[in-house]
Formats: C-alpha cells, structure tokens, sequence
C-alpha cells in the first residue's frame, strides 16, 4: 500500500492542493511508527524542494493528535 500511494503522490505532485490532500490521506492510513519515519524521510527526499510547509504540517498534526 505505501508503494502506491508513494505512485500517487508522484502522479499528483504537479498540484500542490491534490498532493496535500493525499499526503493527508496516507498519513491516516499508516499507523506504525517506523512505517510513519521512512515515509516522513522518503517524502522530504521527493518533495522536500516542492512542499516543505504541507510535508511539515502533514507530519506535524498527526504527531500531535
């Protein structure tokens, strides 16, 4: 599963509400915390450079919920 969302949020990237809102979807998905850190890692890696505010606000409501 995170192999296709990873996909999907490649295949969005090029708009930055749809990328929001997957990124957003995926983190509610995913539960594990080292799943939580790889896919964290691997987000800032791919889109750091793009969407830094949305990668952080994404990971930062989940680690606050």
């Amino acid at each position: 599963m995170l192999e296709l969302t990873k996909k999907i949020l490649r295949g969005v990237s090029f708009d930055a509400q749809l990328f929001q809102k997957e990124l957003l979807k995926a983190r509610k998905w995913i539960t594990d915390a080292e799943e939580i850190k790889k896919f964290h890692d691997w987000c800032i890696v791919e889109f750091g450079s793009l969407y830094p505010l949305i990668i952080k606000r994404a990971f930062a409501q989940t680690t606050t919920n």
